[in-house]
């Protein structure tokens, strides 16, 4: 997607550790008229999709979630990372490491929101390693719903994440997939 990667190269920043900050536009700051974009354009990539739910986990993938739950005019379910007072009842969980923090949580999602009779399109900012998306697709699998695919803003295409999850047979659609972020400048997949 020709915005997001210009967006990138003009407000992204390499740190090290294979970090890309981008929290000017997409994980922090949100740029609302990209967001909606996005959200069409994983509508347009998944349309012949019979999804029922958007997927994703707290926190950095719940406006993309929103923007394409809103594009297909369905719910948006995000995984938890912490259980609160206001989960009540069973769960589904998982444990997740997150790339960036290096942290390992269990996300949790409601057993009443995700059933059988769903069809589910994940969401999720990056995909880096794959671990939060493994953890979602084992969450879906736990529930018996089917997995529409994977969305994706960011993939770095460097790391093993997407490799690992197309190698499970599970379509990964990613709007930039970042092949190189040698000495700072970012080489986008073409």
């Amino acid at each position: 997607m020709q915005r997001l990667e210009d967006r990138i190269l003009k407000d992204g920043v390499v740190k090290g550790g294979n970090i890309l900050k981008v929290d000017s536009f997409l994980n922090h700051q949100i740029d609302v008229s990209l967001y909606d974009e996005i959200g069409e354009e994983f509508h347009r990539l998944f349309k012949d999709e019979p999804v029922t739910k958007v997927l994703t986990v707290e926190s950095s993938g719940i406006g993309l979630a929103v923007a394409t739950a809103r594009a297909f005019g369905v719910p948006a379910l995000f995984a938890k990372k912490n259980r609160t007072r206001n989960i009540d009842g069973e769960v589904y969980s998982a444990a997740v490491e997150s790339f960036t923090s290096g942290i390992t949580y269990t996300i949790i999602v409601s057993k009443r929101f995700l059933t059988t009779s769903d069809h589910v399109l994940i969401i999720d900012d990056f995909l880096a390693k794959g671990q939060a998306l493994l953890g979602l697709l084992g969450i879906v699998n736990q529930s018996g719903a089917s997995v529409a695919g994977c969305g994706i803003a960011i993939e770095k295409g460097f790391q093993e994440g997407g490799k690992l999850i197309r190698d499970k047979g599970i379509r990964v659609e990613s709007l930039a997939i970042i092949d190189s972020m040698e000495d700072g400048i970012i080489k986008f997949r073409r």
